[in-house]
This record gives structure tokens, sequence and C-alpha cells, in this order.
């Protein structure tokens, strides 16, 4: 009796080929089992750690010795390739580390000493020393508990800014770019509205209320990020205007995809170079319009502190008592520098556009 094989049939939706016996003579050879199951062909093809000679004696191919370039490469998904760009990225991870750093010491004095800040010494205009080691205010404010105290003030404020105006600005410039038509050009006219107006004017003319808010530094934040999101809305949909008439758009359109699949799965991750830009720059940007209002009084009141409100304080005994005006401004340079740094890390590693290798 001839020996038979079985195939896998209609009721087999996974290869989706007639059912019925042949004879051995006539099977499927290993390319056409392969061209019919994707998925097991991939799997063939996969080099893996945990048992590299069984897949040579089945002889499922070449077996590449674990851990080369190629096979790391395959094996890993667009963030993990993101990450390992952005480590490999010198600057990108000075500037982490500087921003970290900043971060870190901030909110562990916090911790430690949450009050620190507002506690008064009789030791006055004291230069740096060990008890003192940013030195101390004309008040006798310890500067390092001030400095610490202005530095979370800042951050507090370049994070919720960079969160309301990013999240404002994709749905806005996503939205226009993607459905085009009278969509687009009425939140384009309302973005272009918004950009006539002064923000510094309008910051100014509402400082009165920030003073008398309870929690000045959340409405300044709140504040800032209603006016700040028109330029990252006008990146996003520029953007979009670009990647909607590439051919993989195309694609998912004639399959049927759903336009906030294609948005969210295939547009958006495309954009997250210029987008992760954009947030840095913004929170750069807060920290700076913080800073200049706080300068000129009109932002952070007291006995909350920030980096501009101390700037303000020491800049009349800057040729004098020079330490009263040095560490908030050195503190202040590092914070705007390091988010500019990360940011453009961030731009090569998390752009899918750009080059494996950098």
């Amino acid at each position: 009796m001839t020996e038979q094989y079985h195939v896998p049939g209609p009721g087999d939706p996974k290869y989706g080929v007639p059912g019925g016996t042949i004879d051995p003579g006539d099977a499927l050879d290993d390319a056409e089992f392969a061209r019919l199951d994707p998925a097991q062909d991939q799997l063939d093809n996969t080099v893996t750690e945990h048992d590299p000679k069984r897949y040579a004696e089945e002889g499922r191919g070449e077996v590449r010795p674990v851990g080369t370039e190629e096979a790391l490469v395959k094996s890993r998904g667009q963030w993990n390739q993101a990450l390992r760009r952005f480590y490999h990225d010198k600057t990108a991870m000075a500037g982490l580390i500087v921003f970290v750093a900043l971060s870190g010491f901030a909110l562990v004095n916090t911790a430690l000493n949450p009050n620190g800040y507002t506690n008064l010494t009789t030791d006055y205009l004291v230069a740096p020393s060990w008890k003192h080691p940013f030195g101390t205010t004309t008040i006798g404010v310890d500067l390092f508990q001030a400095c610490m105290r202005g530095l979370i003030v800042d951050l507090q404020v370049a994070f919720i800014v960079a969160a309301v105006s990013t999240i404002i600005g994709i749905g806005v410039g996503a939205a226009a770019g993607f459905f085009g038509g009278k969509i687009d050009a009425v939140l384009m006219q309302l973005v272009n509205l918004i950009l006539m107006v002064p923000t510094l004017v309008v910051l100014i003319v509402l400082s009165n209320t920030v003073r008398n808010s309870s929690d000045s530094t959340v409405l300044l934040a709140l504040l800032v990020a209603a006016l700040s999101w028109t330029y990252m809305s006008r990146l996003v949909r520029a953007e979009f205007l670009s990647l909607r008439k590439r051919d993989f758009i195309e694609a998912a359109r004639a399959i049927g995809a759903s336009p906030q699949r294609i948005i969210f799965r295939h547009m958006l991750p495309n954009a997250m170079g210029p987008i992760a830009v954009n947030t840095t720059l913004t929170m750069a940007g807060a920290v700076l319009l913080e800073s200049t209002l706080s300068f000129l009084g009109l932002g952070i009141q007291p006995p909350d502190v920030s980096l501009g409100h101390l700037l303000f304080d020491g800049q009349s005994y800057a040729t004098v008592d020079w330490w009263v005006f040095a560490f908030p401004a050195a503190i202040l340079l590092l914070l705007i520098l390091s988010i500019f740094v990360v940011g453009d890390g961030l731009q090569a590693a998390v752009d899918p556009r750009k080059s494996r290798n950098r």
C-alpha cells in the first residue's frame, strides 16, 4: 500500500489549501510549505539562543552565530532600537545625566527638608561655606535650599506646559492634517488667531490673577500652555500632510483601516521625532518664560520662589556678592541646555526615518 500524506484542507484556515491526500513524491517541499505559512517561515529563519542545534539538525537554513549585530537588529522592536541609538549618543546622554542629576538633587532635598527655603538665619550675605554651600541671601535664607526649591518650581511649570500643550497640539494638528478640507481651514484659522496674541503681554495682563491665586505655579503653567500649543499643532499638521500621501498610508486605507488606527498606528509614530524635539523646546521655553515673568516680579510670588525670582533678588549684588546671582543663573543655564541637548538626541533616536547607525 502506498504511503500517503495529509494536506490541510478548508477546515484548517491557517493554510487555506484544498484538503486530500497525495503521494510522497508530490508532497510539498520546504519552500512551498513556507510560502503557505509565512509565520512558520519566519520561525524557521529566526535565530534563537535557546536551541540553535535543533534548527541546524532539521535543515531549516543557515544558523548564524548568536549575538551578531544582524540578529540583534532583527529581534529588536522600533522603540528598542531608538533607545539603543539614544544610549550611544554621548552628547544626548550627557544632557540626560545633567537633567536627571539636577532633578534628583532637587527632589531629594525637598523630601528631606521641604521648608528649608523659608528658614531664616542670622547669617546675612555669607559667602559659600560648608555650612551654606551656595552662601546666603540678603535676608539670611540658605541659597542652596532656595535654588533647589526654585528648580522644583521651574520643573513643575515645564512639565505641565509640555504635557498640556503637546496633547492639545497633537490633537488639533492631527485632525487638521489628516482630514483636511473645512476642518483644516477652521482649525488653522484658530491657530493663526492665537498666534497673533503676544504671549508675554497676555501673561503680564493676567499677572494680577496669578499673584492672587492660591496655587500660582499651576495657574501660571496652564496659562502658558494655553498659548503655547499652536507651534506643536502646525508642526504635526505639516508632518501629517506629508505622510498621508505616502504609499503605506494609502495601503492602510485600502484595506479598510479606521482613521484612528491610521493616525495612532501609522502616522503618529512617524512624526514622533519632530514632536519630541518640539516638546523639549516647549519645556525650555516655559522655563525661560516663567523666569522672565518672575524676574519682572510678575511670576511666582513669595513665599514660594523660582530661579527667575532668585535672579531678580540677586541682580543688584552680582558684582559684589557674586554668589547670590551666579548660582541661580548657573542652575537655570544648565537646566535649559540639558533639555535642549536631550531633545536633539531624541529626534535622532525616535525618528524612524533616520538611519540605524548614527
